[in-house]
């Protein structure tokens, strides 16, 4: 119960935060800009689509956790690098129970040390974090975008910010609407992010609940496809005793089935199909506006529309409350201890 009420007073307090901040502060578009390295870095960009190349014939699956990492950087205190420190009490970002499953920090930390390499202490971890979330799309035969640059890093980091900040995959579209609102993403922006759902993949403790007590009932959800659920209980069967599963774990449950690494509109079929894999995209459906983008999407002949509305939506989302100009600092390493 405390816990509820502190993520609704902090919601709250957001809300505030981000009226007082859009009133006094110039705009994100007016900091950031495409090619803000152009004279100080101009490779900069590449140098991280090559790093990107090489993590995916190494490891594939890195791919979706470093689009999921610039969301949810994004989505607690702004896009500012500092879900990348660490804190020696466990008490940073990344230490939150919502990022334990986060992967792919060391290899942020390895592009970081190649740019160190070639522009010290010019390219900041929270634009390395926007680009590497481009690439992983375009590397997942998704779009290409433009990525506007020029943040700078933040050197404060809580983990109970993640914890209150960052949607559950048990959120309702009440719940949705109010964590993306925040962050001023509309409706349409919110069915857009959501099919970065397209590539990755959950844990069981993550859907357990919607299959197995979703009204404190030991039910199901009943807007869950009856099909895909017996799928789902297959691969992931009820918690024993003690089970203290809280997302983690070694079942790995595709957020997209058949087409777990690709990039492209099937997720918005198997949403409208199934109901998706979480509560939350499930929750979708029970939105004209969002409900309206996913038929629309799921039944289009090309990706084109989306694609465009995707790029739109990340250039957004990745505007959230940046530092620049004196704000923030510009780090060697982004892992840097703060405490």
């Amino acid at each position: 119960m405390r816990f509820l009420m502190f993520r609704e007073q902090r919601l709250l307090l957001l809300l505030v935060a981000a009226l007082v901040i859009s009133a006094l502060a110039c705009s994100p578009e007016a900091a950031l800009q495409v090619g803000f390295y152009r004279a100080t870095c101009p490779i900069a960009e590449d140098v991280v689509l090559a790093e990107m190349k090489l993590i995916l014939m190494e490891d594939s699956t890195l791919l979706p956790s470093l689009l999921r990492m610039h969301y949810h950087d994004c989505f607690v205190q702004g896009c500012d690098g500092s879900i990348m420190l660490k804190s020696r009490k466990r008490k940073a970002e990344r230490d939150a129970l919502p990022n334990h499953s986060m992967r792919g920090y060391d290899a942020i930390e390895r592009i970081k040390a190649q740019l160190e390499t070639i522009c010290p202490l010019t390219v900041s971890c929270a634009d390395i974090i926007a680009i590497a979330a481009r690439d992983a799309v375009y590397l997942s035969h998704g779009p290409w975008y433009e990525v506007e640059t020029g943040r700078r890093d933040g050197n404060v980091t809580v983990a109970e910010y993640a914890e209150n900040d960052l949607a559950p995959p048990d959120s309702n579209i009440v719940d949705v609407k109010t964590f993306f609102s925040v962050k001023s993403l509309n409706s349409k922006d919110i069915a857009v992010l959501f099919g970065c759902h397209s590539i990755g993949t959950s844990h069981c403790g993550s859907i357990r609940q919607r299959l197995y007590n979703f009204t404190g009932k030991m039910d199901q959800d009943p807007s869950l496809d009856p099909a895909y659920a017996a799928q789902l209980r297959k691969l992931c069967p009820p918690p024993g005793p003690g089970d203290a599963d809280h997302g983690e774990g070694k079942t790995k449950v595709p957020m997209d089935p058949g087409s777990g690494y690709r990039f492209d509109l099937s997720y918005y079929r198997h949403v409208l199909a199934t109901g998706g894999l979480f509560q939350s995209d499930g929750s979708l459906l029970k939105d004209p506006v969002t409900r309206d983008y996913i038929e629309k999407v799921a039944n289009a002949s090309s990706p084109d529309e989306y694609y465009a509305d995707l790029a739109a939506a990340m250039v957004k989302m990745g505007r959230t409350d940046v530092l620049y100009g004196d704000l923030g600092e510009i780090r060697p390493t982004c892992g840097v201890f703060v405490d």
